[in-house]
């Protein structure tokens, strides 16, 4: 039986808005190189998306087709996160395909967050790896469902079945193999289907064909072995599942204690409903570069993963100052529902900024107003685009489910927009890490400072990880220099020292300015002492006078002028911390006393105690908390001690451990 796999897209009838039992929106994600743009370059092409394939790294120079940016195409690595649909077998499916690199998470964080399912790509020779596990814990955040995907069988050292085990001890899901390699390495020849018992073989110059045949005679034992390790993963936790919800369902459970033989259909049915719950994840295998186990793939993602009714979408109400409820949304695709979607991410494309959007709820039309409801800015629609990579393709409406985007909306990421702003509903924000490394940054020649500034805006905006500020401590302020030609230099992170007193010093200051008219006159009496050890970072202002020489409305004057002080330190020119300034006493005059006379005399009582008080530098000390598999620790711990960091306690649990210190 021959099956022409081309022949199943077309996108005459992409225009046509399908149910939503047909929509899958998924992401690619996996650890550096495990072949993810490979993988969505194949699956684009048999689904008749693009004519011809490219390589990530090809002799050609062409580069994939999600890999857009000219950065990306140079590294043959992922960058930024790019969206495309596709149509196979009537359904259709939104792909993300996501960066591997640790540097861009936050980019796999955005997709996450708006995604139904997801397929993670492993490595048939590197297994689970670093990245690996950082995607996971991301799929569990959201709540993801995924099936998993072995690439690279034909490589030198390919074991799926030690990948497999990896999945079950180092990321602890309950996975199985649905199929089975036909050869490893360069005899890779196809793969069996554990759940239909079936050969499938990959013919035609691309591998366009799907044969299938009769499962080999040498395979049949290992297939019938795998095939009952299969049913016992997924009986394992489909029997419970289906007590509390599936009373009138089949359970795979019920038929295993019976020795019974499930039907095709009711192991589906089964591993469809336990992947939904995240109680089970399907194991497919195949190369994507050898052009094997495609298809099956994308079989799997309609078969396993859910459409956007089979989730439940949450929005945030507010009712009172600081409380919230949350909100079920409707994601019937009948148009009934108020629109609401999600701003996950943003980009300065060639037309302006493109705003990359997911509706959640409601249909929104060209011509519609739509409301930023972080800003309360209303937005007229003029132009509905659906992306492929780099290209756009203008639509007229979009509904629940769809992946989209819009240009000239002033947003952030994160950002959720209505088309009624008295829901008063907002979407959870992304999840974003707090940075770790900050550096100084400078353009290489003043003349580029106008690019300086829009890149900066720009990059701020775009991304919610890069955080800028000009450094008062400091004085000073990649892709800049090749998007904007402004060549910058990076400096080398620098430490931000504090300067604090030894022991308490006194301060009495008079200042006086009276030489005819109205003048200054203004006395301040007290002392400043250094905290606590565990208030080092703080400042303090006590007021602590009796009576009225200093009337209380100058008391705010002698704060500024003590806080204003505290910016710039004697020995170094660092700000001041752990410190208390205890004003005691003071004097003022009937007509000229003000509060800018007692900021002033508190300026010059500070000045007193730099030359009367003890002073010493203060050497920041970061508290890190390093969470890794338990193989790591002696190497993390010699690490730490190394940069002489001090232990401060540990933590264990399920092959993971914890460290404290400073």
């Amino acid at each position: 039986m021959q099956e022409n796999v081309l022949s199943m897209s077309s996108y005459e009838k992409y225009s046509e808005h399908n149910n939503l039992q047909r929509i899958r929106n998924i992401g690619i994600s996996a650890h550096i190189d495990s072949g993810k743009t490979t993988l969505t370059e194949r699956i684009l092409f048999y689904t008749g998306r693009i004519d011809e394939m490219h390589e990530v790294k090809g002799k050609d120079n062409v580069g994939a087709v999600m890999d857009s940016m000219e950065l990306e195409r140079q590294r043959g690595i992922t960058i930024q996160s790019a969206a495309t649909y596709t149509l196979w077998k009537q359904h259709n499916i939104n792909i993300i395909d996501t960066p591997g690199h640790v540097d861009f998470t936050v980019e796999v964080e955005r997709a996450l967050r708006v995604l139904d399912g997801a397929v993670l790509v492993l490595c048939a020779v590197g297994g689970v790896q670093s990245q690996t596990l950082t995607v996971n814990r991301q799929m569990k955040r959201y709540n993801v469902p995924c099936i998993a995907f072995i690439n690279k069988l034909d490589r030198q050292g390919a074991n799926p079945t030690r990948v497999l085990s990896q999945l079950r001890s180092k990321l602890a899901h309950n996975a199985a193999f649905l199929q089975l390699p036909i050869g490893l390495e360069s005899s890779t020849t196809g793969i069996v289907d554990l759940v239909c018992r079936k050969a499938l073989y990959f013919e035609g110059v691309f591998g366009e064909v799907v044969r299938e045949d009769e499962v080999p005679a040498t395979m049949r034992l290992e297939c019938e072995e795998r095939r009952q390790e299969l049913i016992e993963h997924v009986s394992n936790v489909d029997d419970t599942l289906g007590e509390l919800f599936l009373g009138e369902i089949t359970l795979l459970g019920e038929l295993f204690l019976e020795e019974k033989t499930p039907t095709e259909s009711d192991l589906k049915a089964a591993i469809r409903r336990s992947c939904l719950r995240r109680m089970f994840t399907p194991v497919l295998l195949g190369t994507a570069l050898k052009n094997k186990g495609v298809q099956p793939l994308l079989d799997a993602v309609l078969d396993y993963l859910p459409n956007p009714g089979e989730v439940n979408n949450f929005a945030l109400r507010e009712i009172g100052r600081e409380e919230t409820e949350k909100v079920v949304l409707d994601s019937a695709r009948d148009g009934r529902a108020p629109f609401l979607g999600l701003a996950f991410k943003l980009e300065a494309g060639r037309y302006g900024q493109l705003t990359y959007l997911r509706c959640y709820q409601g249909v929104l039309r060209k011509g519609d107003n739509i409301f930023n409801t972080r800003t309360s800015k209303k937005v007229r629609i003029a132009r509905l685009v659906r992306l492929h990579s780099s290209e756009m393709e203008d639509v007229s409406e979009v509904y629940s489910g769809d992946i989209f985007a819009l240009f000239g909306v002033d947003c952030a990421s994160g950002d959720t927009f209505v088309t009624d702003p008295k829901l008063n509903l907002s979407m959870e924000s992304i999840f974003v890490p707090d940075p770790v490394v900050s550096m100084s940054i400078n353009p290489a020649n003043s003349k580029d400072r106008d690019n300086f500034s829009k890149a900066v805006a720009r990059f701020t905006k775009e991304d919610p990880t890069f955080q800028f500020f000009y450094d008062d401590d400091n004085k000073e302020t990649i892709r800049m220099e090749r998007e904007y030609g402004c060549p910058v230099i990076l400096g080398k992170p620098k430490v931000s020292f504090r300067e604090t007193l030894t022991s308490p010093c006194t301060f009495d200051f008079l200042h006086k300015k009276q030489s005819g008219g109205s003048g200054q006159f203004a006395r301040v009496t007290g002392i400043l002492e250094p905290l606590p050890a565990h208030q080092n970072t703080q400042l303090e202002f006590v007021d602590e006078t009796i009576g009225t020489n200093i009337p209380k409305q100058f008391i705010p004057g002698i704060e500024k002028g003590f806080r204003l002080m505290a910016q710039k330190g004697l020995l170094s020119g660092h700000k001041l911390s752990g410190l208390k300034f205890r004003l005691l006493d003071g004097a003022h005059h009937i007509v000229d006393s003000s509060e800018l006379a007692f900021n002033l005399a508190t300026q010059g009582a500070i000045k007193q105690v730099f030359e009367n008080g003890n002073w010493q530098i203060l050497e920041p000390v970061m508290a890190v908390e390093v969470t890794a598999p338990e193989e790591f620790q002696g190497a993390i711990i010699g690490h730490l001690n190394k940069r002489h960091g001090i232990l401060t306690g540990t933590d264990g649990n399920d092959g993971w451990f914890t460290l404290y210190a400073e």
